[in-house]
């Protein structure tokens, strides 16, 4: 299993609640899809506003940690954090299946990179959650855990060999869920 977060935007109340979770979905690792430590210039500054806090804190888990950039992180983030997250997307395996992570400013939903029929693209960057099968790949959004829009509550991703999974980051309850075809998946 592996555990989806996005969008911290250095928002200190968000990441302990994100470490939580991640510790209670038993997931091997944490994929942060980027905007980590900086809350960027179009938003509003979090309550919660730590971001040495939240770099420390992460870095105590450094080793598990698999990042991509955002488009409010930048060398100074890199700086104050030990594990990389300046990658502008991450590609991993699972099963067969290529998991192309990515934050959604350059490549998401409106842009694909290059994907086989049942390959999963996860971005983040629009905070609004998505768990959707479309056009034979499937889009994974784990929305925000600082800053979620459109009504929606604050989320993370569970990502399975059988299924996509948003959820509430306050009482972990499912929001969204999206089975993963086997039929789907090149051979």
């Amino acid at each position: 299993m592996l555990f989806v977060c996005s969008d911290i935007h250095g928002d200190y109340q968000a990441l302990t609640l994100t470490l939580a979770a991640f510790k209670r979905s038993g997931a091997s690792h944490l994929i942060s899809l980027g905007d980590v430590l900086n809350h960027g210039p179009r938003n509003p500054v979090p309550a919660h506003y730590a971001p040495l806090k939240v770099a420390e804190d992460l870095n105590n888990i450094a080793d598990k940690i698999i990042a991509v950039r955002g488009n409010c992180d930048s060398e100074v983030d890199q700086a104050l954090c030990h594990f990389p997250l300046l990658a502008e997307y991450n590609q991993m395996l699972l099963g067969t299946r290529k998991v192309f992570l990515c934050h959604g400013h350059n490549y998401g939903p409106n842009k694909l990179p290059p994907l086989s029929p049942g390959d999963i693209l996860v971005s983040g960057h629009s905070h609004i959650p998505q768990a959707q099968r479309e056009d034979g790949h499937f889009m994974l959004n784990p929305g925000s855990v600082s800053m979620p829009r459109q009504d929606w509550q604050a989320s993370y991703a569970l990502i399975t060999e059988h299924q996509l999974q948003v959820c509430s980051l306050v009482d972990h309850q499912e929001l969204l869920n999206c089975p993963l075809d086997k039929h789907s998946v090149n051979s």
